[in-house]
């Protein structure tokens, strides 16, 4: 059986090499007509979809996931017109290929321009969530990467039936099918012969739990852009806004708790609590959160948080709370317990805000805004493959730009060097 896997993995492999030659000069209304194509064809094939996801959804119950996994799994008519929107939103984006990013004159005669590339073949795996299948597709295709797609085994009848809608797009413009391969199996035996794979895939990407990316970076020979689990922050400084603080704490927590920009603690500057006690804590609680709160600020509803409480990801209706001795005792807090992804401060206080983003290293800082927008379509991406946390190459919300390389075109007239 392994014989099996490492076969069909090793074709995969070289498929995909193949097909990212293709791609690195294809035309730019190529790579646009076979995004608008797939995404009709999601949108006329959602009802097979939505079908397939049912089937992953029994699946997944049978299996015991967590209700937090369970909604990342779900596809409904809105979740499907989402994914077409990203499709869309994609394929209209400017073509990365080719962008001169930077050019200059040396005194030797030479003229050097610095143009972006493909990096070649992507390996990306995920967790629960199918619309990754589009998203990932879309976002390799259009920056001219061939991509080498593992869902989880639990959205594995949801990923084959988006695949084919890509596929139909790449035959529409001529593009290789291999150009998007989705790996047909729930064998773990797979993620590891991609880990190992450095002659065929350039990057890995892994989009999920801490335990998915954990393996990952443990077991890989090939480069990994890190995503981290989302242990997101919201500091709610002594110059708050009250309204606005309630409202931006209700969203970050509730709007999707299964999402990893998710909030999943609250710190809240002790002199904004003596002035409004009640503003925050009971509002969480009546919306059916939760609360995991420090003994100062224990009240009616609450719960007594325990140390492992902060620095940890719930994606749940749940949220840890504490009470912080201004922005220093916040940053000191976010430095200790943050996955260095998403971080909040509510603040009137332009200095304050300034300092929190000065003084923070996490991929995405917000000011007045919910962490629920730790999002490539928010960004203006269109989509994202992830959300990277670390500090190598590609940063934040992984989009078509992120997924690409660049190469120096030196041009001389007959120019030596002395």
């Amino acid at each position: 059986m392994q014989n099996d896997i490492s076969k069909m993995m090793a074709e995969i492999g070289a498929n995909a090499r193949a097909a990212s030659v293709v791609l690195a000069t294809a035309e730019a209304n190529a790579k646009r007509r076979a995004l608008e194509v797939a995404a009709d064809t999601v949108w006329e094939t959602r009802d097979a979809i939505i079908a397939a996801n049912k089937k992953d959804m029994a699946f997944a119950a049978e299996k015991g996931l967590s209700p937090a996994m369970l909604d990342r799994l779900m596809l409904d008519e809105p979740r499907v017109q989402s994914m077409v929107d990203g499709l869309r939103a994609v394929a209209a984006q400017d073509d990365p290929i080719g962008e001169v990013i930077d050019a200059w004159d040396q005194p030797s005669g030479l003229h050097i321009e610095r143009v972006r590339t493909p990096i070649g073949v992507i390996g990306v795996i995920y967790e629960s969530r199918p619309n990754v299948t589009a998203d990932a597709g879309a976002l390799c295709l259009k920056s001219g990467n061939a991509v080498i797609l593992r869902g989880g085994s639990e959205g594995l009848h949801s990923a084959l039936a988006i695949h084919a809608a890509m596929i139909t797009g790449l035959r529409s413009a001529g593009l290789p099918e291999a150009a998007i391969q989705l790996v047909p199996t729930r064998d773990r035996a797979a993620v590891s012969e991609m880990l190992q794979a450095v002659e065929h895939i350039d990057v890995i990407v892994p989009r999920g739990g801490k335990g998915l990316v954990g393996l990952v970076q443990k077991e890989a020979r090939v480069p990994v852009f890190a995503h981290l689990e989302g242990i997101c922050h919201v500091y709610v400084d002594g110059s708050a806004d009250v309204a606005m603080a309630r409202d931006v704490l209700l969203n970050a927590k509730t709007r999707r708790t299964g999402i990893c920009g998710s909030a999943e603690t609250v710190l809240i500057d002790t002199a904004f609590h003596e002035k409004h006690r009640d503003a925050l804590i009971p509002a969480l609680i009546e919306a059916g959160v939760e609360v995991r709160a420090e003994p100062g600020l224990q009240m009616d509803g609450t719960v007594m948080a325990s140390a492992d409480d902060f620095g940890r990801e719930f994606l749940d209706m749940i949220i840890a709370a504490k009470t912080v001795d201004g922005i220093a005792g916040a940053i000191a807090h976010i430095r200790q317990f943050g996955s260095d992804h998403t971080d909040a401060i509510i603040t009137e206080d332009d200095a304050i805000a300034a300092r929190f983003f000065r003084e923070l290293d996490s991929a995405i800082l917000m000011r007045n805004a919910s962490t629920q927008f730790a999002d490539g379509g928010e960004f203006g991406m269109g989509a994202e493959i992830g959300i990277a946390t670390g500090k190598l190459h590609a940063r934040g919300p992984v989009g078509a730009v992120q997924l690409t390389s660049f190469q120096y075109h030196v041009t001389g007239n007959g120019t030596v060097r002395s």
